[in-house]
């Protein structure tokens, strides 16, 4: 079974702040109502532009699903 994308994500956790991923990673282990299980993404991408902060971007959210798709193949 494919780890969810969340799951991913926090894999950057505790890296250096001037990476963006890095930034996204901590918004996200912070926000209490993103999809956690989801591995869908319109459902992310629609999160993401529904609740963009300035660490929570649509930009970062492609990046960081790239390297999530490249990396489950």
């Amino acid at each position: 079974m494919k780890k969810s994308f969340y799951l991913y994500v926090l894999t950057f956790r505790g890296g250096d702040w001037s990476d963006a991923k890095v930034r996204f990673a901590e918004e996200v282990f912070q926000e209490h109502n993103f999809p956690k299980q989801s591995i869908d993404f319109d459902e992310l991408s629609t999160y993401i532009e529904t609740y963009a902060t300035d660490n929570l971007t649509t930009e970062v959210f492609d990046e960081l699903w790239d390297l999530y798709i490249e990396q489950g193949r």
